[in-house]
């Protein structure tokens, strides 16, 4: 009986710890802080599923100005999601992303890349 009761306590425990997952920003592509060339579309990669219909990326320049090609899209699986962006000249961008992972737990966050360097 005590095997019982230590297990139905254990998966009590372990219960809110999964309830709590939320998607966090796993890595994107440009890197987060990084100076490169121009990329035609940036990606952000999650640690669990978005839906992307309510989930956006926005790109914009160092002037607030948008600089993305449309609205975001899933990519390679529910965990990717990526955006297409214009022509970017040299300089700084940020991405300001908000998602609705599949747990529905919002999160959002910002991150800045920088294209050419001097």
């Amino acid at each position: 009986m005590r095997t019982i009761e230590f297990l139905l306590a254990g998966l009590l425990l372990a219960a809110p710890v999964s309830a709590l997952a939320h998607a966090r920003l796993d890595h994107a592509v440009p890197a987060v802080g990084s100076t490169g060339p121009a990329p035609n579309e940036v990606v952000l990669t999650f640690t669990e599923g978005v839906e992307p219909k309510f989930s956006s990326i926005q790109v914009v320049n160092d002037k607030g100005a948008p600089v993305q090609a449309g609205a975001a899209r899933l990519g390679a699986s529910r965990t990717e999601l990526r955006v297409s962006v214009k022509p970017l000249p040299p300089g700084s961008y940020t991405v300001i992303w908000r998602v609705l992972s599949v747990d529905t737990h919002r999160t959002n966050g910002t991150f800045s890349f920088t294209v050419g360097g001097k």
